[in-house]
């Protein structure tokens, strides 16, 4: 898939008219209600003055007659996270105040004008996302992380991250753990959780010649966790062995999940993998700690209905389902489901795949749908990723989560008054984000601009906090083309709401303009698009 304007690639291939995947019915934009300010001249009838325009004057008309570009997520929506790019198998890395989302680079596979099905075999990056108000989320990229350009260049894929990180020699450091298709796993490591991340070992950690692992159907989708006192332990694994036509025993117990500890290093083995039971197991490793209790989950497989043994764990095909132990090491005890398949929530079902993080004294679960799909027109099996609050009872135990596309309320408001990356959004309409910086743009993460602006793009965030002295100014700093030309429209509270600034751009460099007013309060903001061919790197209010 190319970095960005997938939806627009497939309206030109199969002539959608329209795409929207909203919490509610999609309104067409109202220019109606916009105002055109009067322009008089005082200039004597001979000659002719041409009347200079200020900046509001002069873009003020253009915005009101503009059409804002469709959106795959309506801005009521939180979820899903992004939609710049597809994003699947997500896992959760909380750090430093944030939570980092790593995500399966899913790739668009068409051939000519005919849309295909998700192969899974032309992904080879990993895209990761931050926030901490779980409703504005800052794109750092796509991480090339397997194949020719990868940093793993030994591997075709990349699927299925896990990320942990460590203090190692007094210095933190970043892991991600991946799957190089079915049949095994590898490790990168960063200084930042955004990278730039390199393959430490040349190799992969486990592959089928790593001892108990030559028989495991699946050898992928790895989870880690870092322990108190620093140890770290890898779960691997997946599959129905038996083909075609497993036992009843074989979907009961696959048998073909692995852990093992991982080395001081976080990149070699403490010892050989040993095998656990998930029963129904088919993938998706995911390991916690709560308290003492160490929580195994995982999704069940697709022979669970119908089974003669299925009411005895109350368990459904595509679940996820989790297991509790006193070691990480096992055994674990079956304990129950504790989110349904995507397609009982959302329509398109398929595969289920999660992380279960604490984020500020919360649980939530991250997991993926296939609900851009319809609206793409793809053919099928394209994931984007969700959050939901997970409820972990006081006793432990887990109950029955839920998906939605309204997501998480936001977390705190969004403080407009830092230097904010211009590739951070709650929603948006037609643009792309890219690379920025030579660093960036070889390891596919890292600082990221916002590209292939279009008239009538545009970005929103959500909760912006302007406080009761309010903002008086905006600064923001282009890139690219040295001849483009356009400007942004800051505007309040909707895609038809006020407009309290106009920021003209021309070219590269820093601007900074004064407010056409004082603007205090919290207000989801907006920033609507005319011209083209710059890219826009960040941007900043100003008391």
């Amino acid at each position: 898939m190319k970095n960005g304007k997938f939806c627009r690639l497939l309206i030109v291939l199969l002539g959608i008219a329209a795409l929207t995947c909203g919490c509610g019915e999609e309104k067409d934009m109202d220019d109606t209600n916009k105002t055109t300010p009067t322009v008089t001249s005082t200039a004597t009838p001979t000659p002719t003055a041409t009347p200079t325009l200020s900046v509001a004057e002069k873009w003020s008309k253009v915005f009101a007659e503009m059409k804002p570009a469709r959106t795959l997520k309506q801005p009521n929506c939180n979820n899903p996270l992004m939609v710049q790019r597809l994003g699947a198998d997500p896992y959760a890395l909380v750090y430093d105040g944030r939570v980092y989302i790593y995500m399966t680079g899913d790739v668009i596979e068409t051939q000519g004008s005919k849309p295909l099905a998700n192969s899974y075999q032309k992904i080879n990056t990993i895209n990761v996302i931050s926030s901490d108000d779980f409703v504005n989320w800052t794109d750092h990229g796509s991480i090339k992380a397997a194949g020719y350009s990868g940093a793993a260049k030994w591997g075709g894929n990349s699927w299925a991250p896990a990320a942990a990180c460590k203090e190692i020699d007094g210095k933190m450091q970043f892991f991600l753990y991946f799957a190089n298709s079915g049949n095994g796993i590898g490790v990168l490591r960063a200084d930042n959780p955004w990278g730039p991340f390199t393959d430490p070992i040349g190799k992969a950690l486990i592959n089928r010649n790593t001892p108990n692992c030559a028989d495991v159907t699946w050898l992928f989708d790895p989870a880690v966790l870092v322990d108190e006192g620093g140890s770290a332990y890898l779960y691997v694994g997946g599959g129905v062995p038996g083909g075609n036509k497993p036992s009843a025993d074989q979907i009961e117990h696959p048998g073909t999940a692995r852990m093992v500890k991982l080395g001081d290093d976080m990149i070699s083995l403490d010892g050989d993998p040993i095998v656990i039971d998930p029963p129904f197991l088919f993938e998706d490793s995911g390991i916690n700690r709560i308290g003492d209790t160490y929580y195994y989950s995982y999704c069940s497989n697709f022979n669970v209905d119908g089974h003669a043994n299925a009411g005895n764990y109350k368990l459904h095909n595509g679940q996820i389902c989790y297991m509790t132990s006193d070691s990480p090491y096992g055994p674990f005890t079956y304990q129950g489901a504790i989110l349904k398949n995507p397609g009982e929530y959302f329509g398109p079902g398929g595969n289920n795949h999660h992380c279960i993080f604490e984020y500020e004294g919360k649980y939530y679960i991250t997991y993926h749908s296939q609900i851009l799909d319809k609206p793409l027109g793809t053919g099928g099996g394209y994931r984007c990723t969700h959050i939901d609050e997970l409820p972990v009872n006081e006793d432990g135990t887990i109950s029955m989560g839920k998906g939605t596309k309204k997501g998480v309320e936001q977390l705190r408001y969004f403080d407009p008054y830092k230097v904010v990356p211009a590739a951070t959004m709650r929603t948006m309409g037609g643009i792309e984000t890219k690379t920025y910086g030579d660093t960036a743009k070889k390891y596919g993460s890292g600082d990221m601009v916002v590209t292939a602006i279009d008239e009538g793009d545009w970005i929103n965030l959500g909760g912006v906090e302007f406080g009761e002295d309010g903002a008086k100014t905006f600064t923001a700093t282009f890139s690219g083309n040295e001849e483009a030309t356009g400007a942004i429209a800051i505007r309040l509270d909707s895609l038809d709401g006020e407009d309290v600034g106009y920021v003209e751009v021309n070219g590269n460099g820093t601007v900074t303009i004064e407010l056409l007013k004082t603007v205090t309060g919290v207000h989801d903001l907006y920033f609507l698009f005319a011209g083209s061919g710059y890219d826009w790197n960040n941007w900043s209010f100003g008391k």
